[in-house]
This record gives structure tokens, sequence and C-alpha cells, in this order.
């Protein structure tokens, strides 16, 4: 079966937040929400839900077909043998993060973060009262970014509880190899920290960079890990709000589900639908979509090298999302996010939001057909060029 990603579908006046919240003539290349429809299999199981008419309690704690089908994926995947009921249901994962550290710490104990960082990681701090324990990524002359072993160590304090791993990371697209997580768990182990890995990218990586569960690396780690991953940046299917959480450890577990208790609880109806038929029937429309995506990643580093002068980006190993050094560009005021806005009315993610190390960034969405990618990069072109003149 074919698939036409170079369909533009109109989101206009569909309560669509990534096409809204700019106004009409501003081409949205922001929040990480794929301009794509969703594979017809999730559209049909859907729209049988909706036609048998009865909206009711879904499912709360039980083990289910979803629970099956997805630990038989990460099988599949990752040679990762995690039984049913080691999974959790959720409402997406940045609920899933914000319960996970609240099981993991009180009020004065640190998370360990690597920065930048996507900023609902960087609020957890704040929500649950916990102080920020922070390394920052090495970034090499190319744009590539690296882990700095010997200050992520130095970061942990004698209050720090958890490390906060984002895998692909998310800005700066790194898939990280199995011998870099090797690394971090071992620090983790070494000073008593329990992991929580946001890997809600998992699916979305290019070739030569395969996605490594942090938990899959071995059993110890696996009992000190709580492991995040979701359908919905995988197959657009965000506005459903269902995400999964993958404990092997039973105690942890336990203590995981009670944090939630009557705060975030079961997944609707329709989220559940989807996220099955999803990791059921998705599986043709995800190869051809992360070949799109691929070439549309090239397409975009190759502009940017010829036609954006002053900006940098590296080729992201996983993610839909270039991470885009504007710190050389003839922007005034080095704000590159409200640069491209008011002069090429583009919208893309404020680098400065991500921590320490996005001052100068800028984000880029390039999940959308070609041609409105094409018309941002132009558009974009043109600013700078005026700008220099």
């Amino acid at each position: 079966m074919t698939y036409d990603f170079d369909r533009i579908v109109e989101r206009r006046n569909t309560d669509s937040n990534k096409w809204r919240k700019y106004g009409p003539d501003v081409i949205p290349l922001w929040v990480a929400d794929m301009d794509f429809p969703s594979p017809e299999p999730v559209v049909r199981a859907l729209r049988e839900r909706v036609e048998h008419g009865v909206y009711g309690y879904g499912y709360g704690v039980e083990v289910t077909e979803l629970h099956a089908v997805f630990a038989d994926r990460l099988g599949k995947l990752y040679g990762w043998r995690v039984a049913a009921e080691a999974v959790v249901l959720l409402p997406g994962v940045i609920p899933g993060f914000n319960v996970a550290a609240r099981t993991l710490a009180a009020a004065g104990d640190g998370v360990l973060l690597k920065l930048p960082l996507y900023p609902p990681l960087l609020r957890v701090p704040g929500n649950v009262g916990i102080t920020m324990d922070a390394a920052d990524l090495i970034r090499s002359g190319d744009g590539r970014y690296d882990v700095d072993f010997d200050a992520l160590a130095r970061a942990v304090t004698p209050r720090t509880r958890f490390l906060m791993l984002c895998n692909p990371h998310n800005p700066v697209g790194r898939v990280w190899r199995r011998e870099e997580l090797q690394r971090m768990a071992e620090i983790c182990l070494a000073r008593g920290l329990t992991i929580i890995a946001d890997e809600i990218h998992c699916d979305l990586v290019f070739p030569g960079h395969p996605h490594v569960p942090v938990a899959s690396l071995a059993p110890e780690i696996a009992e000190r890990t709580i492991t995040l991953m979701a359908p919905s940046k995988t197959w657009n299917l965000a506005g459903l709000k269902c995400g999964l959480a993958i404990i092997p450890n039973a105690e942890l577990r336990e203590k995981f589900v009670a944090a939630r208790v009557d705060m975030v609880h079961a997944v609707n109806i329709f989220g559940y639908t989807a996220a099955l038929a999803a990791y059921r029937d998705g599986g043709p429309w995800l190869a051809a979509l992360l070949a799109y995506l691929e070439a549309n990643r090239d397409f975009l580093v190759e502009y940017v090298r010829k036609h954006l002068p002053g900006v940098a980006v590296a080729p992201p190993e996983g993610t839909y999302l270039a991470w885009l050094d504007c710190r050389q560009a003839a922007i005034p005021g080095g704000d590159p996010f409200t640069f491209f806005l008011e002069k090429a009315r583009v919208a893309l993610n404020d680098g400065a939001t991500f921590g320490r190390g996005g001052e100068g960034f800028a984000r880029l969405n390039f999940a959308t057909p070609r041609s409105i990618l094409a018309e941002g990069l132009d558009r974009m072109r043109d600013a700078l060029t005026a700008a220099r003149r």
C-alpha cells in the first residue's frame, strides 16, 4: 500500500493548537505534532468504536489486550522480555513522568537532568517540589551532542534520587548508543539512583541509530527503571492521550500505581482503541513514514547549509525535530524565535525554553508535507537575507 505524505490536510478550524496559536498567515513548524493523517487501521477502529454509541468507563488497572500486544512488541523490537502486568496504562507520558517523580522523591530531594532538555521535563522539579541537579551536554564543532559523563557524575548530590533520561533526546535529536546508556546506568547504580526514561520518540529513529531501551540492558537496571512510551508521536495520536509505563519491579510498580490514584487514572476509551490498532496494525504506515521523514530531514539539513547563512544544524538521529543553532546568524538581539515569527511568519520553538544551552537556538518540526516545509524555509531564508542588507 502507498501512503501520500505530500497531501496537505487542512487543519485550521479543527481545534488544532499547532495551527491556531499564531494566526492564519504563520507556518507552524513548532510543537511535536505531525501534519499527517493517522493510519487507516486506527481511523477504522475509532470509527467502529464511535458508531457503537455507548461511551462509558473503560479499563482501569486490568491487564488487557493492549498490555499483551505492547509487551510482545518490546520483545520483538528490542529483545526485551516484559510481562504484560509490568505495563501500566496512562493518559500520556507527561503525566507519567510527573507521577514517577512523586513516587521516587519527597520535598527537598533532587533530580538529575542533562541540558538542554524538553521543557515539561524541566518543569518536573517545580511540580514536585524538588531540586534540579543538572549537567550540560557537550556540543562538538559539527553540532553533534555527547554526554559529559564526568560532569554527570559530579552533578549527583546526596539529595539526588533519580535520573530523568530523554532518549531519543528532545531537542538535540541524539539516539543514545548502548555504550552511552550503559555508562549512564552505571553512574545511577553506583549512586543508588532510579531512572525515569522518557522514550516517547523510540519508534522515530533513522537508519544506523537503533533505539535501545535503557531498562533492556540488564535485569538490575530494569529493576531501577520506569520507562515511558506512547503511540502518540509515532502515529500522530497526541490528542487522544494514551501512554504506557513499563515497570518490571513489582514493588516500584505498586508505589507508582498508588501515587496516581484519583489524579492520573485510566486511558480514555478512544485513546485505548487507537493505541491498540496502531501497535497491532500500524507497522506498514510507520515504515513509510520513517522513509518520508528521513527524506525531509535530509532536505532540511541541505537547505540550511546552502541557504540559511549563520544557521547550523546536525542531522537528527531520531525524532522529527531539528535543533537549529542560530547564534552566528544576522538576527537582531540574538532571538531566533521572535525574529522568524515576526519577520518570516514561521513559528518555531524558542530554544531558551529548553534551559541552559538553549539560548540562540530554535527547534523546528519537519513532520509536515514537503511543500509546507519548503515554504517555511524559503520564508526564513528571505528574512535572513533582508536582515543582512
